[in-house]
């Protein structure tokens, strides 16, 4: 199999800030650091829907740091993009748009009414943008997500051209037992969540929209890689 380098920098939750410490990791698909799919696994990405919380204006908050004044458990997301329709080599030079809420389950730049009752129309944390690099990566630095009625926990995801066509909206889900340790803190609401096999997104999908990797721990927080499979034929 072919070795793999990820963009692991290490974090550490500052009093609910999330700071980088400019610690780089390679990994292997066989030697149990955290790795990404097969190259040879090329099938495209699940498309999901984009609401109901989307990014409105993403162009304002291209970042690697979303928290914001967000507080919770530090979570790092390493994104690769890869082209099917160029035998899934990595792609370089799109946009790459991130959201999802806080440890409470609220969406910023929404509120106000029925399906969220706190006003945050003019706050703009955890939502952010990257261009994707060479190897076709983006990191971004957040917390991790909380839920809200009706969903499983999950990360929103677009894939954009850089003349702003949309390549991909998908959903990233995360494994029940990491779920339950984080929503067992004391900043997060315990674990009356949707589980994923009922989720009326993740139902059909679920093993493609299942994060690849997460490790870590609440403490020092955890890194989470995805690689997603975009047919981007102008590229």
């Amino acid at each position: 199999m072919k070795r793999k380098e990820f963009l692991t920098k290490g974090f550490v939750a500052l009093g609910g800030v999330v700071a980088l410490t400019g610690i780089a990791a390679t990994s292997s698909d066989n030697d149990g650091v955290l790795t990404g799919n097969s190259d040879d696994d090329c099938e495209t990405s699940p498309r999901e829907t984009k609401g109901p919380f989307p990014n409105k204006t993403p162009s304002d908050y291209v970042r690697e740091n979303i928290v914001g004044d967000r507080q919770g458990v530090a979570l790092l997301t390493t994104l690769t993009i890869l082209n099917k329709h160029n035998t899934c080599k990595p792609l370089a030079d799109v946009l790459v748009d991130i959201w999802h809420c806080d440890n409470q389950g609220h969406y910023s730049e929404y509120g106000g009414y029925g399906m969220q009752r706190e006003d945050l129309t003019h706050e703009h944390f955890l939502r952010g943008r990257q261009v994707t690099d060479a190897n076709g990566q983006v990191s971004f630095v957040s917390i991790f997500p909380g839920y809200y009625r009706g969903r499983a926990p999950h990360i929103h995801i677009e894939v954009l051209t850089g003349a702003k066509k949309s390549l991909l909206v998908t959903q990233i889900a995360f494994p029940k037992d990491i779920c339950d340790t984080v929503y067992k803190t004391e900043r997060y609401q315990g674990t009356d969540y949707v589980p994923n096999e009922r989720d009326g997104i993740f139902r059909n999908s679920l093993e493609q929209n299942m994060a690849d990797d997460i490790r870590g721990n609440v403490g020092d927080g955890y890194a989470l890689l995805k690689t997603l499979v975009v047919d981007a034929q102008d590229n």
